[in-house]
């Protein structure tokens, strides 16, 4: 196997600042998505493509606060596109997803503080009376 073109787990592990262990467990919640080469004794070698999948998965993640769950529903339906990243903010793989739809909840961009203290007052009220 020509290794020029391929990645080895701690290549990527450094490059994308994520544990080998974790991308590991990538590979098994998301083995559609993500598949290793083999070499000699089982070490696992990376396709420039596959080293794409895992950048989007990890953005998908870590930036965009969605879940493992969120992430199988996209490859599942087809909606994750690894060679193009991650679009902007809302999108994957070009297809526009609303927040509550992928587990993240962000508010309206005209909301301000005043706004935001107030809903955590009503929160705070409301917790109060279900504690009663």
């Amino acid at each position: 196997m020509n290794t020029e073109y391929f990645s080895s787990i701690n290549e990527v592990s450094k490059l994308l600042d994520v544990p080998a262990h974790t991308l590991r467990y990538w590979e098994k919640q998301f083995p559609t998505a993500i598949k290793p080469t083999t070499g000699a004794g089982g070490r696992r070698y990376y396709r420039p493509e596959t080293v794409d999948a895992l950048r989007a998965i990890r953005e998908l993640l870590y930036d965009k606060g969605m879940t493992l769950a969120g992430v199988r529903k996209l490859i599942k339906e087809g909606q994750f596109s690894p060679s193009g990243g991650v679009p902007s903010e809302g999108t994957v793989g070009g297809v526009t997803l609303p927040g509550a739809q992928i587990g993240v909840a962000t508010p309206p961009k005209e909301w301000n503080n005043a706004q935001t203290d107030h809903v955590i007052a009503l929160l705070k009220q409301a917790r109060g009376l279900l504690a009663s």
